[in-house]
């Protein structure tokens, strides 16, 4: 094996490779025997291209062409997009979202002419017009959320259960979108028709709560039939302010099932609809849900023989078999570790979107009566050797006070170099974003490509962090921008402490949540001189600014949990943002942003620039055309990657010529 400096080996895995392979499949649905879900197509645009696998099986298929973009922007991060039906002739029939106009479009793949999408919902030149979610076909109906603007502000903006008509009668007409209860609550999910449809229930939270903060369950009867359906005599039977319910569901036998954290974990309830009484079905210090940052995102779904597939564990999401009679799970067999909440059933059998260690997402299917997982679609392919993957590794470290903190730890790998004798690798500490989120343990070539050249990555599951219990969630309130820095220092020591990273060669990184945490880390006193450099990503870097009125309605009241009401600890905003403290920056940093975001705007990362600007701090600025939160086009990716790449290169010292040339400006202070 050859020797040569960490960080300049040389690595098969580019970022035109990372960039192809960025994202993963979405929102898999049953229709019929067949699976539906959403897919990422970097190369056009980052679009989401819609994909079908029939009953028979074989190759999935892409329905519609660019530019058709499905994908909701219901509370800006989304909600289930599409929705579908199997006929008795003709084929399937399909309701999605359109990401160009949010409009509901409906189509017939199997027509003789193809899927012709029609609009289904009108348009509206009110703010950010109509947007649609959490869709369900109920007859001739689809049902789902409408968020509706009813001004030019982020917050000029209301959320109602609808029912949209199938026959095109809305398409110009607003009021033809039948609202099927009254606005009571700030956000809603979509509502769930019991098996008799006599019944249906809901998810509803206010600001300033968010979903992971408190949520009521809400039941309503259905009265009338057919297109004259309405949900009357809504009432929250659980939940509240301190409750977090992630999802109801009823089971066919009309079981109703909610997954809340009322123990300190997301556990599966068994909820009697009349007293709102729980009955926890398999009590563990486990999560068997997450937060809920897309509506209709689903954890758990029951099984026609009553039992429930799940998924569930600490720090990851396994699936497995709940029996409820005798709550005990049987897991399911194979390699993967990692579940999206995007479960599927059709019969006995459950279908998921899974990913492991050393394998991307996958469509896996799992057999329940037999037993037995495999591969049915988006098989995981490696497009080079794996032995260019890092072996991960899951650590618990010692945090201030000795909490513990957890993380994922990738160290430099390459089956033909290695560093040379005496010399520690560069490590790079990512702070995920969110921040209520965690990292899941997944093969991400975005991490093999700085393992592969030598460089080490460790992703910090912060206090703050899902999948750890309520009290580890809890662990950021009023504490945004020193638990969560805290801790992310607390792992770089650790590294540099048992010998396994460089202290004088490891930097942070972080999108959104983590672009904060990453730019505080480098003003917070407390953890000064820790890193040698930071690349940050659409970040909050003016709290202040954000929390009056520079972020979407969703998270608009999402600080006065994470710092403390804007009013009553003004001091606290301006204290913990980098923008206040630009004179306490010494560390170089590249900053990336997409022009077209309203989560995190542009005016957040401008007002920072402004502010180092002249301080003879080297850093980059490259901001994005097109782009909103979280980047989608492969050219965005692929340059994002190599300027980050660049930054390393030029700071820990190492030669990448291959790399396209990053203007650090730094010019002298002023004086």
């Amino acid at each position: 094996m050859d020797r040569a400096p960490y960080g300049s080996w040389p690595s098969p895995i580019d970022a035109a490779m990372v960039a192809a392979h960025d994202g993963k499949p979405e929102y898999l649905g049953a229709v019929g025997d067949e699976l539906w879900w959403t897919a990422p197509r970097p190369a056009e645009g980052g679009r989401r291209a819609l994909l079908r696998l029939r009953a028979g099986g074989g190759q999935a298929e892409s329905v519609l062409p660019p530019p058709w973009n499905v994908r909701s922007r219901l509370i800006e991060y989304g909600g289930v997009p599409w929705a579908g039906a199997a006929r008795d002739r003709g084929g399937p029939l399909v309701v999605f979202a359109h990401f160009a106009d949010q409009r509901l479009y409906a189509m017939e793949p199997d027509a003789p002419g193809g899927p012709a999408p029609r609009p289904l919902t009108p348009l509206s030149s009110v703010g950010g017009g109509l947007r649609f979610g959490d869709l369900r076909i109920e007859g001739e109906e689809v049902w789902g959320v409408l968020e509706e603007f009813t001004g030019e502000g982020p917050g000029d903006v209301r959320r109602v259960p609808v029912a949209v008509p199938l026959d095109g009668s809305a398409a110009g007409d607003r009021r033809a979108v039948r609202e099927l209860a009254a606005e009571r609550h700030r956000f809603v999910t979509g509502p769930r028709l019991s098996p008799d449809g006599a019944r249906a229930v809901w998810l509803a939270w206010d600001h300033p709560g968010m979903p992971w903060d408190g949520t009521e369950l809400v039941l309503a009867d259905v009265t009338g039939g057919g297109a004259a359906r309405r949900l009357t005599g809504p009432r929250t039977i659980m939940g509240g302010p301190a409750e977090a319910i992630a999802q109801a569901e009823w089971a066919p036998d009309g079981t109703l099932l909610a997954a809340t954290d009322r123990t300190g974990w997301w556990n599966l309830h068994r909820v009697d609809p009349g007293t709102g009484d729980a009955t926890a079905l398999c009590p563990r210090d486990e999560e068997f849900a997450d937060a809920l940052w897309r509506v209709g995102q689903r954890w758990f779904a029951p099984l026609p023989d009553g039992t429930v597939a799940v998924l569930h564990g600490r720090g990851e999401a396994r699936l497995g078999v709940l029996d409820p009679a005798r709550g005990e799970i049987a897991d399911a067999p194979g390699p993967w570790t990692e579940w999206s909440p995007s479960l599927a059933v059709r019969g006995t059998s459950v279908a998921g979107i899974a990913a492991g260690p050393d394998r991307h997402h996958e469509i896996v299917g799992l057999d329940t009566a037999a037993g037995h997982c495999r591969v049915l679609a988006e098989p995981h392919h490696d497009p080079v050797d794996p032995a260019h993957y890092p072996l991960p590794r899951t650590v618990t470290v010692p945090g201030p006070g000795g909490r513990a903190v957890h993380a994922r730890v990738h160290p430099p790998r390459h089956p033909s170099f290695t560093g040379p004798d005496g010399e520690l690798p560069p490590y790079v500490v990512w702070a995920h974003g969110g921040p209520t989120s965690r990292a899941p343990l997944v093969l991400d070539l975005e991490i093999a490509y700085f393992t592969s050249r030598g460089i080490g990555v460790a992703e910090v599951d912060y206090g703050g962090s899902t999948g750890y219990g309520r009290a580890y969630r809890d662990r950021l309130k009023g504490a945004w921008g020193v638990v969560d820095v805290a801790d992310c220092a607390a792992v770089a020591a650790a590294l540099a402490e048992e010998g396994a990273a460089d202290p004088a060669r490891t930097a942070i990184r972080g999108g959104s949540a983590g672009g904060w945490t990453a730019a505080a880390s480098l003003v917070a006193p407390a953890v000064a001189g820790r890193y040698a450099c930071a690349a940050i990503s659409y970040p909050i870097l003016d709290l202040t600014a954000w929390a009056a009125d520079e972020t979407h309605d969703f998270e608009s009241h999402y600080l006065e949990t994470l710092v403390g009401p804007l009013a009553e600890v003004p001091d606290r905003y301006r204290e913990r943002s980098p923008v206040g403290h630009a004179d306490r920056v010494t560390a170089p940093f590249v900053l990336l942003q997409g022009l077209d975001d309203v989560i995190c705007p542009p005016a957040q990362a401008e007002r920072f620039l402004a502010e180092v600007a002249g301080r003879g701090v080297p850093h980059a600025y490259l901001a994005f055309e097109g782009e909103g939160h979280g980047f989608r086009a492969a050219g965005t990716i692929r340059r994002a990657l190599e300027a980050e790449l660049a930054l390393y290169a030029l700071v820990f010292g190492v030669s990448r010529p291959e790399l396209p040339p990053l203007d650090l400006a730094a010019p002298n202070p002023a004086g």
